[in-house]
């Protein structure tokens, strides 16, 4: 029986298989079934046959791909392992009156050099038009503003709570497994997204891989109890075929 050739639904099988190792999914991709298919992948996987053409796809895929079981698990294992703040995290960064002076609205130097700039500008232009001049250019908290900066707990404007963003890092510069995590960038309605791989199918493939746990079907044979219309006494039988009095 172990060299019966397989029919084309159980060489499907085989073939499926490889692809998540989940026996029920693959019977049902291989045509058998929904119903019945966890059962079904439970009886496959206990045919040597089966399994033989098993090992013997796996071992074709690796030297195809030209890589090995262990490198495979170590790819799984670096996805499992990443930490996604590596990649993108939530900060909370302080408010514009955090640092400033006695705790005004404080600008960057640009932006300082650009509203002095733009208030010298109206003042001039309302000069000429023969109105009075704008009062005094306020600098209000100056300058020095940092949006990186943790929020001050004396400020009077956000009492310490500061602002929340999310941070995404410049992806040329991840390294490891957070590489190995980050799977692209979305621009969306909302900005910009950074997508991050599932870590739990990994770490599901990897237990499986270790024997972890399996997918075996328990079944148990149900008990049977068997009426007697003869008029003698009834009794019962169990799944061990003893019997008793019901």
């Amino acid at each position: 029986m172990r060299h019966k050739p397989l029919t084309p639904k159980e060489e499907m099988f085989c073939k499926e298989y490889l692809v998540d190792l989940n026996g029920t999914q693959a019977a049902i991709r291989a045509g058998y079934s929904a119903r019945s298919a966890k059962q079904r992948a439970y009886l496959l996987l206990e045919m040597p046959r089966i399994c033989d053409r098993i090992n013997e796809l796996m071992r074709a895929r690796a030297t195809r791909v030209e890589t090995s079981a262990d490198e495979v698990l170590r790819e799984l294992l670096a996805v499992m392992r990443a930490d996604a703040t590596e990649i993108t995290e939530y900060r909370r960064t302080c408010c514009r009156y955090c640092y400033g002076a006695s705790n005004r609205y404080q600008r960057t130097r640009g932006e300082m050099e650009r509203d002095r700039e733009a208030h010298a500008k109206l003042s001039r232009e309302r000069v000429d038009e023969g109105k009075p001049p704008l009062d005094a250019f306020d600098e209000k908290g100056g300058t020095g503003w940092d949006p990186r900066r943790d929020p001050k707990q004396e400020c009077e404007e956000c009492f310490g709570e500061g602002h929340g963003r999310v941070r995404i890092r410049d992806t040329r510069t991840l390294v490891g497994d957070a590489r190995r995590l980050f799977d692209g960038i979305k621009q969306g309605k909302d900005g910009i997204e950074a997508k991050i791989r599932d870590r739990t199918k990994p770490a599901e493939l990897v237990g499986r891989h270790l024997g972890m746990w399996n997918d075996k079907l328990e079944l148990s044979r149900p008990k049977v109890r068997v009426k007697d219309f003869t008029g003698r006494k009834k009794r019962t039988a169990d799944d061990d075929g003893e019997t008793g009095d019901a």
